[in-house]
């Protein structure tokens, strides 16, 4: 370009420059210096090349350049971000924009930066927002000056892609889902189920990929959040068995139900036909038999205060609260399909867990019949075992156990120790503190002087010997095995529709809690329960009684 037509053009754009300067520099000094620089390397350049198509992308080019290395040169004595040598990814024009417009470019920058990977993430942070050189963030990450230039390179390339591209989210976004309920079947580990689903976000990211493996990007797509918070607690779910990682993308490992109304009206009327049967022929014969009178049956429960003196027995009603849904799991084991085994199916996590772990998601928008029973802060059934005795429980609305009777690691520690109680007590008196505390968490009620005269009395039901554990297992054994061809048939069209409604890549750990339908299965025994207090045959246990029913202690 001749001398005069290129001192036209950079006249033309002195003004704009200056400003240009002026709004990006911290000082008026520099503001100056600044628009010289840019213009003498713009007019040295104009007269160099003759082949300039657009002057002014041209110009402002040279501009830019020049700016990024005065942020370069000023990193210690500046604030602002950095960004204009990205935001040519947004826009081709020059970039003398309003405050807020560049808080715009800023903003959408950002959002993109986070669907980077983890290195490319902190090369451009690095880079771009704090100012550093590449050599010294190649000596912080350990890795070759070439290769932070090459992640540079790759990276810019992501971000114009991500840009150019309308971001889909899903329904989750807006509407999040929240699971209904969630537990565990088999040892928790030393962490409990809340450690891991206790935030919504953790909650979604499994829902998202229930069906189908998505990577993080997708993942926070569907959420509408940043790809950064997606990636941790991805990380995390994955580290703990949650989800599982193939081939840079995650899908769940663990069924999260989601039954429709009538999936959901299939399984209540099922649950509800079996306990009819079930628990109005148990407890008839319980009844009937007398055994609940037998001396190896034995339990103190009474409400009020005991004496020295007395020993009363508990009243039938509330020995057959903890036998009936007792002998509803355990009985007609014989008879389950076991095919399938717990090892097969179940996860071994980091925290020593050994489980499998599941979730239901239930539309507020589902409406159910009237006599539908649900499961209200059911736990159980639950074994623990110390020495050769066992302490078998539920929790469930009828009980009362206090603010953590929900954490099974909770359940597992305190049945430990009150075994532990248990059989030392044959033995020798425990001290004070020991029975307040087993008294306060209603194992046992106390009475006297501790240093004259005192009296425990245990407040749970007590099979003294494995001989009457297998008298009350025999009775539920004959009804079950009476049954057992219609009951087959009662739950055939449900094990169907469920399966059906289960992702291919979980469907054998589903057929494996299956086996376990009216056999040691919640909702079974809750329907057992709803059963007989319906027709009057079971009372709602005492405010007193609520803290101890549904306890067992038996020899293994």
């Amino acid at each position: 370009m001749n001398r005069q037509i290129a001192e036209k053009t950079i006249n033309e754009y002195l003004k704009p420059i200056y400003g240009f300067a002026l709004k990006n520099c911290t000082n008026l000094q520099d503001a100056e210096d600044l628009s010289q620089e840019i213009i003498l390397k713009a007019f040295r350049a104009l007269l160099r090349k003759d082949d300039i198509g657009d002057v002014k992308n041209f110009i402002w080019t040279v501009a830019h350049n020049a700016l990024c290395n005065y942020y370069r040169e000023n990193a210690k004595n500046v604030s602002k971000v950095n960004v204009y040598e990205l935001s040519e990814l947004v826009y081709e024009e020059d970039y003398t924009f309003s405050e807020e417009e560049d808080k715009q470019i800023l903003e959408r920058l950002k959002i993109e930066i986070a669907y980077l990977s983890k290195i490319q993430r902190k090369i451009i942070i690095s880079y771009y927002f704090e100012n550093r050189k590449q050599t010294d963030i190649a000596s912080e990450l350990g890795i070759p000056l070439g290769t932070v230039k090459w992640h540079l390179f790759e990276a810019k390339k992501e971000l114009k892609r991500g840009i150019g591209t309308m971001r889909k989210s899903s329904e989750l976004k807006f509407n999040p889902i929240k699971f209904h309920s969630y537990g565990i079947n088999g040892s928790s580990g030393t962490k409990s189920p809340d450690s891991f689903f206790r935030s919504i976000l953790s909650q979604n990211i499994c829902y998202s990929v229930r069906n189908e493996a998505k990577d993080v990007n997708e993942i926070a797509d569907d959420l509408g959040v940043s790809p950064v918070y997606v990636e941790n607690e991805a990380e995390y779910l994955e580290e703990y068995g949650f989800l599982k990682l193939v081939r840079g993308k995650y899908i769940v490992n663990f069924i999260i139900s989601e039954p429709n109304e009538e999936l959901l009206v299939m399984q209540n009327a099922m649950y509800k036909k079996a306990a009819k049967i079930f628990a109005n022929e148990l407890y008839d014969e319980l009844v009937s038999s007398g055994i609940l009178k037998s001396s190896e049956l034995w339990c103190r429960q009474t409400d009020g205060k005991i004496t020295i003196e007395n020993e009363v027995r508990a009243d039938d009603n509330f020995i057959l609260w903890s036998v009936i849904p007792f002998i509803a799991a355990i009985s007609g084991e014989t008879l389950m399909d076991d095919r399938i085994k717990f090892e097969e199916v179940a996860t071994i996590r980091p925290d020593a867990g050994h489980n499998i772990f599941h979730a239901s998601v239930i539309s507020d928008a589902i409406s159910l019949p009237e006599d539908y029973a649900y499961m209200k802060n059911w736990c159980g059934p639950m074994w623990n075992q110390s020495g050769d005795k066992i302490l078998w429980q539920i929790d469930s609305e009828w009980s009362d156990r206090g603010e953590d009777s929900q954490a099974l690691t909770y359940y597992s520690k305190e049945a430990k120790r009150v075994l532990s109680l248990y059989e030392r007590e044959k033995n020798e008196l425990l001290s004070r503190d020991e029975y307040a505390w087993l008294a306060e968490k209603g194992y046992v009620k106390i009475c006297g002087d501790f240093d004259n005269q005192f009296k425990s009395s245990w407040q749970i039901v007590v099979l003294s010997t494995k001989n009457i554990k297998e008298k009350l297992l025999d009775i539920g054994n004959k009804i079950k095995k009476k049954y057992s061809g219609e009951f087959e048939k009662i739950k055939e069209p449900y094990v169907k529709a469920t399966l059906e409604a289960v992702p291919k890549h979980l469907r054998r750990v589903r057929e494996y809690e299956l086996q376990f339908v009216f056999h040691s299965d919640g909702l079974f025994l809750c329907h057992c329960i709803v059963e007989l207090l319906s027709n009057g045959k079971l009372s709602p246990p005492s405010e007193e009684q609520r803290k101890s029913i549904c306890r067992i202690i038996f020899e293994k």
